[in-house]
């Protein structure tokens, strides 16, 4: 396990969110702990029910807790993807934003539980290292457009290419 892990707080799906995403992203769930039978939970637990899964995608560790209904994700976390290339993207958009999930602006999706993902390339991201101000705000503009990236339009924007 990392040092340091974020913890997702879920209202009773925290397992079934973590095999979700290792289905998605590959990983492991690595251990599940679950409320002790002979003492008392809080509401709407019971004993045996899933209290706290750790679980690993792309090498990094995460936990999901089942911490009830008090708490929902809001965009001001959000798990941010390197993606290798386009299909990359286009295959975890898809997953991400089936069965009840959303897309938003700029890359940013919803998926089915409320969490926010940004996905994009890391030829975008080494794009906007070049300190290329011109061409960084023709990418970003570009962007604005759109809900999936596009890293081909990005780029082209980024080189002064009409889209």
């Amino acid at each position: 396990m990392s040092r340091i892990s974020p913890c997702l707080w879920y209202n009773g799906q925290a397992e079934e969110a973590a095999r979700f995403y290792v289905s998605i992203f590959g990983g492991s769930v690595d251990f599940i702990n679950r409320f002790p039978q002979d003492q008392p939970t809080p509401a709407p637990f019971k004993g045996g029910d899933v209290l706290m899964v750790e679980f690993t995608l792309l090498g990094d560790s995460y936990q999901a807790l089942n911490g009830g209904p008090e708490f929902g994700f809001t965009e001001a976390v959000s798990l941010s993807v390197a993606c290798r290339d386009q299909a990359e993207i286009d295959r975890y958009f898809d997953a991400l934003t089936a069965d009840g999930g959303s897309p938003g602006p700029c890359g940013w999706l919803k998926d089915k539980y409320g969490l926010s993902w940004q996905l994009v390339t890391q030829e975008i991201m080494d794009l906007y290292k070049t300190g290329d101000g011109p061409g960084i705000q023709r990418m970003m503009t570009e962007m604005m457009t759109m809900q999936k990236l596009d890293t081909a339009r990005m780029k082209a924007a980024f080189e002064g290419a009409a889209s």
